[in-house]
């Protein structure tokens, strides 16, 4: 026993004295108590290590996993919204952020998993943000994931609200002033939160905030969005039970057939029944939404509760070590250092490791339940329609005219359409366009005659008309014969001689007919236009 504490400098095994190791790392995450006026004896590191049994590693493992399932699944939500047409996704700018909040907090999951850094920096310290750049990324993604997780659902409650009881459409303004807040407070909220507490290894392979000002910087104001969040959510869901219990006392019969209020322009018009079908109508599109909220607000509350308590328990073993002097005790003189055997006297000292893990895996199946929420199945079909066009687009660059020619024979409405002696134009400038026949090509010369003045006009052949006579076919001749006009007996409609109309030069200020002509008329009738403002 006195090799060994001799070893340790001083402290009974399995503790470390802290006057051997330099001041690197996260001094503060050390958990130290003074055996005397001049020995300190620390925990080595990390602490889950020996307050947990060994499956607490497995146990984070497995959370980091479905955080990268969660991953997946916000990715395919991105990439749909982004590159789908919005008929097959219904993409809103308030699923969009909040998915791409929830990424940010996955993030914190699976950077660790993907590097597998050191968590101490020597045998009784922690590696902080300073010391390791891993922890800084986990824990910064973290912090903003969580910040903006909580703003975002607080704007769609917000946002819900608005629609249900109020009576107001949210619109660009409501847009712009989302993205102010819902992206503006969690920079700055991790921007605090770095500065004034910092991140360090302290529950296992994630960084986390740590304890020095965590309340005001972090913890109070996320609980102060989260309150906020409940109770307009609450205060929506109070207001739909009273337009529900309303509606069924209405029975009223002018509006048992009709959806709408009695007058369009003011929503106050509505009955209770009509208020009621509105609402229903509103919480039928919104429900996958409101859902969402309930789900990442329980998470973050959940999470905020139990890690606070397990810091504040931590601070409190360093300042009264009589707190854990059973769990020591058992440590030090029972097992030899062997933490199995302690595990019991441990339990009253953290939080029991079935709520750890409902804890992580609850923040890192969030991905997941925004696919089962927000997803559709259109999203699946319009990858595969994008999937499948790409090929037989490709594959239609490449046909030759000559093919397009016989697919176009296929086709007996065309092959009507189509002359015997019309070629298609290859790749060396011949014709490409069949000639097609229309009525009025064959013709040689048609006329018709007015029927109101006895006039006939002619058309002339068209020395390009083909004349179709190798087909075996011959076009009718439209135009002929000529078309007399026949009126009817009791016809009022027939043409009229013109009525002579007889009017005073004098009355008008006109020229009279003795009037020579005007300067600007020439024998055949020419009239300058430039001349006519001539006095």
């Amino acid at each position: 026993m006195a090799t060994n504490t001799t070893a340790r400098g001083g402290c009974p095994a399995p503790f470390y004295q802290d006057t051997m190791f330099t001041n690197g790392g996260f001094v503060d995450g050390r958990l130290c108590q003074a055996l005397n006026a001049d020995t300190t004896c620390c925990l080595p590191c990390p602490m889950t290590d020996w307050a947990y049994p060994d499956s607490f590693n497995t146990m984070g493992i497995a959370a980091e996993w479905v955080a990268v399932v969660s991953s997946i699944c916000c990715v395919f939500l991105l990439a749909s919204w982004a590159f789908l047409p919005v008929e097959k996704t219904h993409r809103h700018y308030l699923s969009i952020c909040l998915t791409t909040a929830v990424m940010f907090l996955n993030l914190g999951f699976v950077i660790p998993l993907a590097a597998k850094p050191e968590q101490c920096y020597d045998e009784i310290t922690p590696n902080s943000m300073q010391t390791s750049s891993v922890c800084a990324a986990s824990g910064a993604m973290l912090i903003l994931g969580g910040w903006a997780g909580v703003l975002w659902v607080f704007l769609r409650s917000m946002s819900l609200h608005l629609q249900i009881c109020w009576q107001v459409v949210v619109g660009r303004n409501f847009m712009w002033f989302s993205q102010a807040v819902g992206w503006g407070i969690p920079l700055l909220g991790i921007i605090i939160a770095l500065v004034f507490s910092g991140v360090s290894f302290r529950f296992g392979a994630t960084c986390h905030i740590n304890h020095k000002n965590s309340l005001a910087d972090l913890w109070i104001p996320l609980l102060v969005f989260a309150g906020m969040t409940i109770i307009i959510q609450f205060a929506t869901f109070g207001y739909c039970i009273k337009v529900y219990l309303q509606s069924l006392a209405d029975n009223s019969a002018s509006t048992e057939g009709s959806n709408l209020p009695a007058y369009t322009n003011s929503i106050r018009t509505m009955t209770p029944k009509q208020a009621y079908r509105r609402v229903r109508r509103v919480i039928q599109l919104q429900w996958r939404g409101i859902a969402i909220v309930l789900i990442i607000i329980t998470d973050v509350i959940f999470f905020s509760v139990i890690f606070v308590f397990q810091d504040n328990t931590v601070q409190a073993i360093k300042t009264d070590g009589n707190i854990a002097s059973d769990w020591i005790a058992c440590l030090v003189f029972q097992s030899g250092g062997d933490k199995n055997k302690c595990l019991d006297q441990a339990r009253p000292l953290v939080v029991n490791m079935a709520t750890v893990g409902a804890v992580l895996v609850l923040l890192a199946i969030n991905g997941v339940w925004l696919l089962f929420l927000l997803g559709r199945w259109s999203m699946v079909t319009g990858w595969r329609d994008m999937i499948m066009t790409v090929p037989s687009r490709n594959k239609r660059e490449f046909v030759s005219v000559d093919a397009r020619l016989d697919d176009l024979k296929k086709d007996t409405r065309s092959y009507e359409m189509l002359s015997r002696d019309s070629g298609m134009k290859t790749m060396d400038d011949q014709s490409v366009t069949p000639s097609v026949v229309t009525p009025l090509s064959p013709t040689v010369k048609s006329s018709f005659r007015s029927p109101s003045v006895n006039r006939d006009y002619s058309f002339p052949a068209s020395p390009a008309s083909p004349t179709n006579h190798e087909s075996g076919r011959r076009t009718p001749d439209y135009f002929g014969n000529t078309a007399r006009y026949h009126a009817p007996a009791r016809s009022f409609s027939s043409p009229r001689p013109p009525q002579t109309v007889t009017w005073d030069a004098r009355e008008t200020y006109a020229r009279s007919k003795a009037t020579p002509p005007y300067p600007e008329e020439d024998d055949t009738g020419y009239v300058n236009p430039l001349g006519m403002n001539r006095i």
